[in-house]
């Protein structure tokens, strides 16, 4: 009994369908692993920096900046910081390493002091010059919570002070405490 041409493509309808659903699944279930959008608008996506040279961590994507969060158990303990925090240039460096985004970054200017929530900490902005002679700038973030080092890259125009400000309160928000405060947990 030969199948009609007509049942042949409900078929290949039929399974394109099952098959696109498939795939809607997987997209779905990945999107409710990594999160929900907060309600400014940034989005979670997959952690994208090698954990060779930095711990797994949170990315978040809005719409000016992407920002990479990490936590270092212990990260001033070996240093000797612990007691100063994060206070200079120097421990920044060694907190965090911008070159994880870009090996061509380099600092713009001198960094100076933060405060994320009631944590204090220091940050400095880089610049690099890309292929297409364009300039791509980001920013270093780092404080510390006993010793324990909160590291986030900021990437995206980290000339501009309003657009730093805004992913300055991204870190200060409950989207990302909360994540920390889970992670601190029985500290």
């Amino acid at each position: 009994m030969a199948i009609s041409r007509q049942t042949r493509l409900y078929i290949v309808l039929g399974v394109a369908q099952v098959a696109a659903l498939a795939v809607l699944a997987w997209f779905a279930e990945r999107q409710v692993a990594l999160g929900p959008t907060d309600k400014l608008g940034w989005r979670p996506f997959t952690w994208p920096l090698s954990t060779e040279r930095a711990p797994a961590g949170h990315a978040y994507s809005g719409e000016d900046h992407d920002v990479y969060v990490w936590l270092t158990l212990n990260g001033l303990g070996s240093s000797g910081d612990c007691p100063k925090g994060i206070a200079n240039d120097a421990a920044l460096e060694r907190a965090v390493d911008i070159r994880l985004l870009d090996p061509r970054f380099e600092p713009v200017g001198p960094g100076e002091r933060l405060r994320v929530t009631d944590l204090v900490g220091w940050t400095r902005v880089y610049v690099h010059r890309r292929n297409n002679k364009s300039l791509r700038y980001g920013e270093a973030v780092a404080v510390s919570y006993k010793c324990d080092v909160i590291s986030a890259i900021i990437d995206g125009d980290a000339r501009d002070p309003a657009k730093r400000k805004t992913a300055h309160e991204f870190l200060e928000s409950n989207t990302v405490q909360v994540w920390i405060n889970k992670q601190l947990e029985g500290r």
